[in-house]
């Protein structure tokens, strides 16, 4: 890296820096870009280069969770299944949660202001939603344009396959939030998501053929 790129790379952290504090200290609904450009030393024009929204400041340090995902079911070893790829990825013990199971109380801090903050915005909760929802859109295209002898290239099997897989995705970020939200002891919340990712996965593997069917009637129940 050059030192023009590490300068603007610099600058950019900054800037991320500023703007996640103040979100942390008043609720990123109440800070102006202009706050945060302020406190950076730097236009208001500048932090909009960087950032086109204001919510990027917040998840340009999420946004990468879609590419490293992509990379992981495009990099999965022969005989391994793309359900078994994102399971791997979605409930390995890494990132946050790992950090709070470790006893690592700023990493709980941190898991609990995100969380929280997220939660008291509509503008971050919409953005969240345009997060998974891109990530699926690449995940189906991916998916579609494998071989026929691995996922295939049924544009709507492809698509149906990716949202039944995101959609766990989905459901153990509520799962973490309710858990953050309600004040609740967190040492045990990464064990909590693996369990629950892990059977969820196993219905997925399953099928839904099984799921949900109702006893007939005259069976003793």
């Amino acid at each position: 890296m050059g030192l023009r790129e590490l300068k603007k790379e610099q600058t950019r952290t900054l800037i991320a820096d500023i703007a996640w504090q103040l979100f942390a200290d008043r609720g990123f609904d109440a800070v102006r870009v202009a706050e945060i450009a302020r406190e950076a030393r730097v236009s208001e024009a500048t932090v909009f280069n960087y950032f086109p929204r204001k919510e990027d400041l917040l998840y340009s340090r999420l946004d990468d969770f879609g590419e490293q995902l992509l990379a992981a079911v495009d990099s999965r070893p022969p005989g391994a299944s793309v359900l078994d790829a994102v399971r791997t990825f979605l409930t390995g013990a890494t990132g946050l949660l790992a950090q709070v199971a470790a006893g690592d109380d700023e990493a709980l801090v941190r898991l609990r202001t995100v969380h929280r903050m997220i939660a008291d915005s509509p503008t971050l909760r919409a953005r969240e939603q345009q997060a998974i929802t891109d990530a699926t859109t690449a995940l189906a295209a991916l998916l579609a344009a494998e071989p026929d002898d691995t996922a295939g290239t049924d544009e709507v099997t492809a698509y149906v396959a990716a949202n039944a897989l995101m959609g766990v995705h989905r459901a153990l970020i509520d799962l973490v939030r309710r858990r953050v939200l309600a004040d609740e002891a967190l040492d045990r919340l990464a064990a909590d998501v693996r369990a629950q990712g892990t059977r969820a996965f196993a219905l997925l593997r399953k099928g839904l053929a099984e799921y949900g069917v109702r006893p007939r009637a005259g069976n003793g129940r």
